[in-house]
């Protein structure tokens, strides 16, 4: 196996519990915390389920990344973002720069002091599963696209 297929299996063995866990999440568990939680212990109950799965986001991000960097690099597939018939590079870039950023800047930095001393969790709780619902969206767009285009569909 070449290196270019081991980065191509990598970089979907990454996205498959990546984004598979953003599903769960969003679709799962954040309405059984809405159903089962006053509206002010719902930032409290996410958090500690969250808690358990941020190392993987973090380590399934990390490698959509660094396999998506290495496929780019080697394939010298740079001229693409150059070109809009290939949209879907654009996003999956941009997908992966938004989660990464809150994964390794935003919670670590700032995201997680502020949600713990948050006056309104409610709120905070309510905003975060809208932003799940977009991210998701934008994700399943990303990846479909992704998949239509590698296949020349697109």
């Amino acid at each position: 196996m070449d290196d270019f297929t081991l980065a191509r299996v990598l970089h979907i063995l990454a996205i498959v519990p990546w984004i598979g866990g953003v599903a769960f999440v969003t679709t799962v568990l954040m309405p059984a915390i809405r159903r089962n939680n006053a509206p002010g212990e719902r930032l409290a109950a996410f958090h500690r389920f969250e808690a358990g799965f941020a190392w993987q986001a973090r380590l399934w991000v990390g490698l959509a990344g660094l396999s998506g960097l290495w496929m780019i690099y080697r394939a010298d597939l740079w001229y693409r973002f150059s070109d809009l018939r290939f949209w879907w590079m654009h996003a999956m870039v941009a997908v992966w720069a938004i989660f990464a950023a809150m994964l390794y800047v935003a919670e670590p930095l700032f995201l997680h002091r502020r949600m713990a001393q948050s006056r309104t969790p409610e709120r905070d709780f309510a905003r975060m599963e809208r932003m799940h619902r977009i991210l998701l969206l934008a994700s399943l767009i990303a990846t479909g696209g992704a998949m239509a285009g590698a296949h020349g569909l697109i």
